[in-house]
C-alpha cells in the first residue's frame, strides 16, 4: 500500500485516524497503530511480514544483551545479523553475479532469486541505530518489546523513510497528545507531500522515463538534458514528498519527525549538498560510519578514506548496481577536491559554487537512473554532444515537451528553491493574517488533495522511487 494511492486516501487512513483519535487511552492506540502497520505492510509483502517481525524481535533481544555486561559481544551481533539480513536479501544475487563474472566459464557458482523486500534498507537501519545507542548509553532500552515494534514498523516511515531515531520519538511511543492544530498542520504537510509526488514527480517521471528507455545513439543532446533535468526534478520531489507525507501523518498522530530535505538544489558546495539532501541518511552515516571510523579526528589522509568509505556504502546502501557505487564514490571524489580546496568553492564565488554545485549532482543522477554504467556514460556524453548524431532525438524531445509539461517543469523549479515558502512566510507575517490565512491553506490543502485524487483516478501514478531501495 501506498500514500498516493485510492484505498490509503479513502479508506486505511482514515480509519485509522478516527480510531487512533477517539480511542484516549495510550495503550490501545499504539496497538491500533501497530495492528494498522502491520495491515500496511501486509497488503504489499505478504510473506515479508514474519521477516520485519523477525527482525524487531532479534533487536529487541539484542537491545537487552548490549544494556548488560557483555555489551561489545551483542553489538558485533547486532551488527552482524542487521548487516547480514541486508547482504542475504539486497545483495546477495549481486555478489553473486560480480564473482560469476571474474570466474572462469564452468565454474560459475549459483545466483540467488530473493525479492527485495520493501523498506528492509530503512527499517534495518533503524533497529540497528536503537540497538547501538542503547549500547552507547544514549537512550535507555525498551523493556517493551510492543513500544519498539511500533518505533521499527511504524506505516508512515516504514517503507521509505525518513530514517527515524529512536531517541526523536521515545517519549511519544510512550505518551502523546492528538491536537486539533498537530492534525491540521499535519494534514497540510501531507497534501503538500501529495501533491509533490502525483502532480510533479509523476509528470517528471513521464518525461524521464520515455527519454532513459531509448537507445542510447537516439538521444542527442537536447534529449540527453531534458532527460537529466526532468530526473533531477522527479527524485526531488518523489522523495520529498513522501518525506512531507510522512512528516505530516507523523504530526496527525502526535509524533514529531524530524526534516529530510532542506532545499538541496541552492547548495553551494556538495558538502552542503549532502547537509540538505536525504538528511536522515547522511546523519545515520555519519553518527553510526564515519564517527566510529575515526571522522576527521586523525589525520587528513584517514578523513578522505574514511568518506569515502561513507560514499562507498551510501552508494551501495541504495542499491546492488555499480550504477549506485559509481554514483556515491563520485560524490566522495568531489567532496574530497573541495577539502582540498582543488575546486574553488571556498572562494566566495556563489553564482559559480552553485552552477558547479547543480551541474555535478545533475550528472550523479543521471549516473544514478541508468540501467547500466554504459548507459550512463552515454547518456552523460550526450548532455555535452559527445554522440555521434548531437541532433538525436530532437522531434520526440520538443513533443514531450507539451504546455502542461512546460508549466510543471517552471513550478518544479520554482519549487524546489525556497522562493515560494519565503513568500508564504512573508504573507503569514502580514497584518491580520491570522484572521485569513488559515482558511486561504485550508482551500490550499483541499485544492491539492482533490487535483491528486483526480489525478490518480486516471492511474497516471508511479511507485515511489524510494520503494526498490
Amino acid at each position: 500500500m501506498v500514500f498516493s494511492s485510492v484505498i490509503f486516501l479513502c479508506i486505511f487512513f482514515p480509519i485509522v485516524f478516527i480510531l487512533h483519535t477517539i480511542l484516549p487511552n495510550g495503550r490501545v492506540r499504539n496497538a491500533i497503530l501497530i495492528l494498522a502497520s502491520i495491515l500496511f505492510y501486509a497488503f504489499g509483502e505478504p510473506v515479508y511480514v514474519i521477516l520485519l517481525l523477525v527482525s524487531v524481535l532479534l533487536n529487541y533481544l539484542l537491545g537487552l544483551g548490549v544494556s548488560g555486561k557483555s555489551g561489545k559481544l551483542f553489538l558485533f551481533c547486532a551488527v552482524t545479523v542487521n548487516i547480514g539480513l541486508l547482504i542475504v536479501f539486497k545483495y546477495a544475487g549481486f555478489i553473486a553475479a560480480s564473482i560469476n563474472n571474474v570466474l572462469p566459464a564452468g565454474t560459475q557458482i549459483p545466483v540467488p532469486k530473493l525479492s527485495l523486500p520493501i523498506g528492509i534498507s530503512f527499517y534495518t537501519f533503524q533497529a540497528l541505530s536503537y540497538v547501538v545507542d542503547v549500547y552507547r548509553k544514549q537512550v535507555k532500552v525498551q523493556k517493551n518489546p510492543l513500544r519498539l515494534l511500533l518505533y521499527i514498523s511504524f506505516f508512515p516511515q516504514l517503507i521509505a523513510g525518513p530514517i527515524v531515531k529512536y531517541h526523536d520519538i521515545e517519549n511519544e511511543i510512550r505518551d502523546r497528545k492528538v491536537t486539533v492544530d498537530g492534525a491540521w498542520r499535519g494534514l497540510t504537510r501531507f497534501s503538500v507531500g501529495l501533491g509533490k509526488k502525483v502532480l510533479i514527480a509523476n509528470t517528471m517521471a513521464f518525461a524521464a522515463d520515455k527519454l532513459f528507455a531509448l537507445e542510447t545513439s537516439q538521444v542527442g543532446v537536447l534529449a540527453a538534458w531534458i532527460a537529466a533535468v526532468a530526473y533531477l526534478m522527479q527524485i526531488y520531489f518523489d522523495f520529498s514528498g513522501y518525506s512531507d507525507m510522512a512528516i505530516g501523518l507523523g504530526l496527525m498522530f502526535g509524533f514529531h519527525f524530524q526534516e529530510n530535505f532542506n532545499y538541496p538544489y541552492i547548495s553551494g558546495s556538495i558538502r552542503e549538498f549532502w547537509r540538505r539532501w536525504h538528511i536522515s541518511l547522511s546523519t545515520w552515516f555519519r553518527d553510526y560510519l564515519y564517527i566510529p571510523l575515526g571522522g576527521n579526528r586523525k589525520g587528513k589522509a584517514r578523513t578522505i578514506f574514511n568518506k569515502f568509505v561513507v560514499f562507498f556504502c551510501t552508494g551501495f546502501w541504495h542499491g546492488a548496481n555499480w550504477t549506485f557505487l559509481v554514483w556515491g564514490l563520485f560524490h566522495g571524489f568531489l567532496e574530497m577536491l573541495e577539502e582540498k580546496k582543488w575546486i574553488p568553492v571556498h572562494w566566495g564565488f556563489k553564482i559559480f559554487n552553485h552552477i558547479y554545485t547543480l551541474l555535478m549532482v545533475t550528472i550523479g543522477f543521471v549516473m544514478f537512473r541508468a540501467d547500466t554504467l554504459r548507459q550512463g556514460i552515454a547518456m552523460i556524453g550526450s548532455m555535452f554532444g559527445v554522440c555521434a548524431n548531437p541532433s538525436a532525438g530532437y522531434a520526440g524531445a520538443i513533443a514531450l515537451m507539451s504546455p502542461y509539461m512546460i508549466c510543471i517543469f517552471v513550478c518544479a523549479i520554482i519549487g524546489a528553491t525556497p522562493l515560494a515558502a519565503n513568500c508564504v512566510k512573508k504573507i503569514k507575517s502580514g497584518k491580520h493574517a491570522d484572521a485569513w490565512f488559515p482558511f486561504l491553506e485550508m482551500l490550499f490543502a483541499v485544492a491539492v488533495l482533490g487535483l491528486a485524487l483526480m489525478s490518480l483516478a486516471s492511474d497516471s501514478y508511479n511507485p515511489f522511487i524510494y520503494f526498490r531501495f
